[in-house]
């Protein structure tokens, strides 16, 4: 039997209770038959009470609690230490405030402990991440803010599913970019597990290489990877569920994932995105430079042959499409950084045709 249930139970039967009572009073006063009277409002009062007693108990609990769980740890000690400040600020101006006529002297001291709580609290809640650098700074020792300062270079990380079925985060493991242990909660393994066991074979697929994926860094000691259960509770969308669990972690997430990405940041998690960073790590050549390219495809504009390098930079050579299935030397004229990464604009360094490519 669940908790609304049986909060509707009782809700029925206090209502019931006390629209019997009311039906017995009203039924007095009116002159009329008690009996029916007392029926009419029982039933109407059990009616009501069924219906609205969630709404005034369990469900804003559910919610409060919700809530609740969505905060961060940091956030809520500043929270209470600012309740607690406002109401000792409260009290001192309390005696002076009772000291007025009535009703003033018995109405101020109460609005002034609820105003000074909830400035306090809410004032602490917006300069907590100040405050307790303050307090770091302040009481903690030189030896231990280093401890700290190194610490942060091994700060743990979510994992996201699409950057474990992607693969190559065990890759940057590997290499050292991240240092610190990487954190895959339970709903994502489940999420991870359902794809894999999906009737699409290309889903099916993507599934089991994100389970090896994790099998091979588990495998690994260089970089630790745990399994957690932490879990947000009342939220059904993963990447929801990634986002709060990264506010109360305070921890980034690992993803490539666009959507994921945008919400995070508008929410004030810190991403780590493996698109953006194998943008980065790409080969930066300047106009003028010359490369040598194979040219595969016709581009879109007439005249325009297209080339991929090696990390996959596209290649757009003007007068290419009659070097086709060609290796050839070419000048660098423009780089253009978009979305999807870089695009290299370049021109034949010679008018002649280079060597067929050896197949």
């Amino acid at each position: 039997m669940s908790v609304e249930l049986i909060s509707r139970l009782l809700g029925m039967i206090v209502m019931g209770v006390g629209g019997f009572y009311l039906g017995v009073y009203l039924g007095d006063l009116a002159d009329g038959i008690r009996t029916l009277w007392a029926v009419v409002f029982t039933l109407m009062g059990s009616l009501t009470g069924l219906v609205i007693t969630p709404y005034i108990t369990t469900r804003p609990l559910r919610a409060i609690r919700r809530q609740v769980g969505q905060l961060s740890a940091q956030t809520m000690v500043a929270g209470l230490v600012g309740m607690v400040v406002g109401l000792i600020i409260a009290a001192l101006v309390s005696f002076p405030f009772s000291l007025l006529p009535a009703p003033f002297g018995q109405l101020l001291p109460f609005i002034g402990a609820v105003v000074f709580g909830y400035l306090g609290a809410s004032l602490f809640i917006m300069r907590q991440n100040d405050i307790m650098s303050l307090i770091r700074s302040r009481f903690v020792g030189s030896s231990s803010r280093e401890a700290e300062a190194s610490g942060q270079a091994d700060r743990k990380v979510l994992l996201d599913t699409s950057v474990i079925i992607d693969g190559r985060i065990a890759d940057i493991a590997l290499s050292g970019f991240i240092s610190g242990p990487m954190l895959v909660p339970s709903f994502v393994l489940n999420e991870l597990q359902h794809i894999a066991d999906s009737s699409d074979n290309l889903r099916r697929q993507r599934g089991r290489r994100g389970l090896d994926i994790l099998n091979r860094l588990r495998k690994d000691t260089r970089v630790p990877l745990r399994v957690t259960d932490l879990d947000v509770e009342g939220v059904r969308n993963v990447d929801d569920k990634l986002v709060i669990l990264a506010k109360q972690l305070r921890c980034p997430i690992v993803t490539n994932d666009f959507n994921l990405n945008r919400v995070a940041e508008l929410q004030g998690v810190p991403v780590l995105n493996i698109n953006e960073l194998a943008n980065a790590v790409k080969a930066i050549f300047l106009p003028g430079e010359s490369i040598e390219v194979q040219l595969i495809q016709e581009g879109k504009e007439e005249g325009q042959g297209v080339g991929y390098l090696d990390d996959g930079t596209m290649v757009v050579v003007e007068g290419g499409n009659q070097y086709l299935e060609q290796t050839m030397p070419v000048l660098v004229t423009k780089v253009l950084q978009t979305a999807a990464g870089r695009m290299i604009f370049a021109k034949p360094e010679s008018s002649r045709k280079t060597k067929r490519s050896k197949e």
